[in-house]
């Protein structure tokens, strides 16, 4: 099975951040669902589901939470198993990234993506079958979610 392109955990919280400093993003994500025939793993919909309903850029009730993963439904989700999760691990050490960022790449390449959109990896970087796409290049100067999280640790 191949799908036209994978779309990482952060992808999806742009499209649901109320944050208005993420409205750029936000956009962009959102044409991203609407335009790509793209794909996800269980674990991306996990991520989505405990930051949604936990982070004050989005604060979801879990019953909204969960309509947004049942509207996803109708795109491909990769499952996790064992050996998603060797294949994980392997692609971590070899690239030196984290397991997670790992987990997600091996997702996309068991379904064929050529292309991971997402913010967290080296834009351009083929990370085997798969490359690494930073959708919000050309938008404004604007904070991540995770350097918002390194502010915020940085300030307590």
């Amino acid at each position: 099975m191949t799908v036209e392109c994978f779309l990482d955990t952060n992808i999806l919280l742009y499209a649901a951040s109320r944050n208005p400093a993420h409205l750029l993003k936000k956009t962009r994500a959102i044409e991203l669902i609407e335009e790509k025939q793209f794909a996800l793993s269980a674990q991306v919909l996990q991520e989505f589901y405990v930051n949604v309903t936990k982070k004050a850029d989005f604060s979801l009730k879990p019953e909204v939470a969960i309509q947004w993963i049942e509207n996803l439904e109708e795109f491909v989700c990769l499952p996790i198993d064992s050996g998603l999760v060797k294949t994980a691990a392997a692609v971590s050490v070899r690239y030196g990234i984290s397991y997670w960022d790992g987990a997600v790449i091996a997702a996309a390449e068991a379904l064929g993506a050529p292309i991971l959109y997402t913010e967290d990896l080296n834009h351009g970087q083929a990370y085997g079958t798969v490359t690494a796409i930073n959708p919000f290049l050309d938008l404004l100067a604007q904070p991540g979610f995770h350097e918002n999280e390194q502010t915020a640790l940085a300030k307590d």
